[in-house]
């Protein structure tokens, strides 16, 4: 494809691995991150900064952010500084956090208003799928603004999918973190069964890790388990921040989820015992700590 303008917004685990796959391909890209020092790698390849989401878009013709709360996204994109504000007719902005459907569909009709098309397209695949470009990528919003963004989309992810209107790309992620929840707890009860009864956790891996229990998470983060690695792919605090979102998304629909509302508490749970900006693999810890005989 042509060499696009393009602005990105948020350059944290996730966003500066997906800029620079950007840059690789011969975009042109304006970069903007609350914090100027984490985006000094961008720039160091070819981007260039800017003060603020607003200068940002001025300067693109597709407007990419992933940031980490629904405040972040609101602020990167509705502000009076935010992107929206310096966006050209016939811009397309794409907002790649995880963040509530309802608010997708908010951006999507201000967006219109002004002649600027929107998705919502989140990603999975965690920090790995990031840095390698094989992450899933699921967009909600204007098919033909989807369209035009797929050759881009392309440069970060293998697995594409345009899931329907505005909103949709967030609520198929929160089908993904309702799943990842769910096979976390079963990733570290696993793990933790497999140190209580003395066995080697990677020689475990290896033989579950290929059959029916196979998963990524067994697999990849399940690895740093039993390398004692918790640093975060993943923030906990992130996590919780999804969940709530599932759980708030659910009780308007009336859906009971007793699963998910568990490994929620498990998760508040590592939340207040300081372990926010760990790795969602930090379940581990609490579970470990749960199980430890008392003095």
């Amino acid at each position: 494809m042509r060499a696009v303008s393009i602005g990105w917004i948020g350059t944290g685990v996730m966003g500066n691995a997906m800029c620079g796959h950007l840059i690789e391909a011969g975009h042109t890209v304006y970069v903007y991150n609350r914090t100027r020092d984490k985006t000094g790698n961008l720039i160091n390849r070819g981007a260039r900064w800017c003060p603020s989401p607003k200068t940002v878009a001025g300067s693109a013709e597709v407007i990419f952010s992933i940031v980490g709360y629904p405040s972040d996204v609101q602020e990167v994109i509705l502000s009076a500084e935010g992107a929206l504000a310096g966006a050209k007719t016939g811009a397309v902005i794409v907002d790649m956090s995880t963040s509530s459907p309802e608010l997708a569909c908010r951006i999507h009709e201000r967006a219109l208003q002004k002649g600027v098309a929107a998705l919502d397209a989140p990603v999975s695949g965690g920090d790995i799928g990031a840095r390698e470009g094989t992450l899933a990528i699921m967009a909600g919003g204007d098919r033909a603004a989807y369209d035009r963004v797929v050759p881009l989309f392309n440069c970060m992810g293998r697995h594409i999918a345009y899931m329907g209107g505005p909103g949709a790309g967030q609520h198929t992620k929160m089908c993904n973190q309702i799943l990842i929840a769910g096979t976390m707890i079963g990733v570290v009860e696993s793990l933790l069964y497999a140190h209580r009864a003395g066995m080697a956790q990677h020689a475990i891996i290896d033989v579950i890790g290929q059959g029916a229990a196979s998963s990524w998470a067994i697999n990849h983060i399940g690895r740093r388990i039993a390398d004692g690695n918790f640093d975060p792919g993943f923030f906990v605090k992130h996590f919780v921040k999804d969940m709530g979102i599932a759980l708030d998304e659910a009780r308007r629909m009336n859906l009971s989820l007793p699963g998910l509302a568990l490994v929620n508490q498990f998760y508040v749970a590592a939340m207040a015992q300081g372990e926010e900006n760990l790795g969602t693999q930090a379940l581990y810890r609490v579970l470990d700590r749960l199980n430890r005989p008392t003095a």
